[in-house]
Formats: C-alpha cells, structure tokens, sequence
C-alpha cells in the first residue's frame, strides 16, 4: 500500500508535522517494503488553500491513504473526493507512524460534515471556546477551560474523480460504510460514558 505521512524532513527518521496543509514535506512510503519518496510541500507558503493544494499534491502521487495530525476540511474533502483514506493523530516519525497505521493503532478521521466531532476527546490545545485543532472540535476541552459545542458544517461540493467502475464504486462505498460504522461506535461508547 501507498501512503504519504506529513513530515518536518524528507526521510523515514524525520518526525511527523501535525499540520497537513503546511507541513514542509510529505514522505511517501510503500508499507510492504518500506522504500519512499520525499515529496517537497510546494504549498507550504501559500496564502491560503494549502489544504488543498497539500491534498491535490498527495492525491496526484497515487497514494490510497494519508497519515497526518490533523486534516482541515477543505483538504479533507478533498482527500475524500479523491478516495484517500486519512488517518489522523499520529506521532513520533515517519517510520513509527506507519508501523503504528500497519498494526492498526491509528484513527481514520471522520468524513465531512459526519457528527463524530460530536464526542472527539479533543486534540490538545484548545483555541478558548473549546474548540481544539483539527479533530479536537466538539466536546474536547481546549486550554481555554470551555467545553465546545458541535457546530454542524455542510459538506462541500469540490470537484474530483469519482467511481468510474462498478468495483470502484463498490469499494468506496464499502469504505463509507467502515467509517459510518466506527462512527457509530463512538457514538454509542460516549453515549454509555455519559449515562455513569
């Protein structure tokens, strides 16, 4: 499998950057044999779409899934459009990183638009109302002190390559079904946490 990890280096050892969209570099690695690519981040400096141009960057090189911190929802959309699957939360380098996405000990960050920021734990530092980096929106405290309150976004339209076969179309929607299930999931765990 072919995946890119936002990275602070061009190498395996180079510590992953949290920040998708202007992370300095995205490592491409091939998970069976461990052999990669440094890909510069050409949209590091840009005013303002980096997410996207991040996202249209990795989307161009193959990649069938993305290892980062934190996704914004325009390059998440994006990502999704394209099929990419994102794995969110990771640390430690590159290397750790895929070791930890092979063995499973990642999280798939949820669809936009889906309410599983709803029960995130939150990512960290908090921006005062609660409302953390990235994932960290919803009930994550922030180091504000305040509990968020979900606010609903809309998907966005951005265009981008859709199923072309039925098989496509079928894995994709098997894809959305895993995220809707796990989402769901959490949904039922916090809703059990909340009961005690």
């Amino acid at each position: 499998m072919k995946i890119a990890a936002s990275a602070s280096g061009g190498s395996l050892d180079a510590p992953i950057d949290p920040r998708f969209g202007r992370c300095a570099y995205f490592v491409i690695v091939d998970t069976e044999t461990m052999s990669f690519e440094a890909a510069p981040n050409t949209s590091i400096t840009a005013a303002s779409g980096a997410g996207i141009g991040a996202a249209q960057l990795v989307a161009s090189r193959g990649v069938e899934a993305v290892i980062t911190g934190n996704v914004g929802p325009n390059a998440m959309q994006v990502l999704s459009q394209a099929g990419i699957r994102m794995v969110t939360g990771a640390q430690g380098t590159v290397r750790q990183a895929v070791e930890a996405f092979k063995r499973g000990g990642l999280k798939t960050a949820p669809l936009p638009g889906s309410m599983s920021g709803v029960f995130s734990s939150g990512g960290g530092r908090g921006m005062g109302m609660g409302r953390g980096m990235g994932m960290g929106r919803g009930m994550g405290r922030g180091a504000g002190g305040g509990r968020g309150a979900y606010t609903y976004q809309p998907p966005m339209t951005v265009p981008g390559p859709s199923p072309t076969t039925r098989g496509q179309e079928e894995e994709e929607l098997k894809r959305r079904l895993e995220d809707l299930e796990r989402e769901l999931k959490e949904v039922k765990k916090r809703l059990e946490e909340l009961k005690k």
